[in-house]
């Protein structure tokens, strides 16, 4: 390797380790099992905490289909928001429920009628860096609807789920760190 090459290849790898002190400092996601995937993968909705109306117990998570939003309700008349994937068109719903179970690195087993309409989707899918479920899920009530994570931070903010909520993988290990079994949740269109 001639000189100039090394020189190129060590200036480089000095971009790269710059490039990524810059992205962690500007909340981009370095949850992917791809070590470059920082570079693509900023949090399009950032969780923060803002005003909430008192309307709801301390500890409600309330789930804005509208908006596309999760709020995790917090003394003083507070909430954090965050960011959230909804239901597509015909796979919204409303209603009160309970977070009945938590997982962290869930499997993903896809639903008898989720198969009908994609027989393409694995029958099974161990929990990991590349399952549709991501980091943590939190179970709603008897239904087959999650809060979950996501490998697609890019869908933060869309309507693409057949019913779930997801977030990105820090949002919901956040929120799946805030929340117990039995935390109520309430779903508004």
């Amino acid at each position: 390797m001639s000189i100039g090459m090394l020189r190129r290849v060590v200036a480089a790898g000095c971009l790269l380790i710059a490039a990524t002190g810059a992205a962690s400092a500007q909340g981009l996601d370095f949850s992917s099992s791809n070590p470059l995937a920082f570079l693509f993968s900023r949090n399009p909705v950032p969780r923060q905490t803002i005003a909430f109306p008192a309307k709801y117990s301390p500890g409600t998570i309330i789930v804005n289909t509208g908006e596309r939003r999760l709020y995790l309700v917090q003394p003083g008349g507070q909430a954090i928001r965050y960011g959230i994937g909804v239901g597509r068109d015909g796979f919204r719903w409303a209603g009160v429920t309970a977070v009945s179970a938590k997982r962290e690195w869930p499997d993903w087993t896809p639903p008898s009628q989720m198969l009908k309409r994609r027989p393409d989707l694995p029958r099974h899918m161990k929990g990991g860096p590349d399952n549709p479920l991501g980091a943590r899920a939190m179970y709603l009530g008897s239904s087959l609807y999650r809060i979950h994570g996501s490998n697609e931070p890019e869908t933060i903010g869309t309507a693409v789920s057949s019913g779930c909520f997801r977030m990105t993988n820090d949002d919901v290990v956040d929120l799946y760190n805030r929340v117990r079994v039995g935390t109520k949740v309430v779903v508004l269109r």
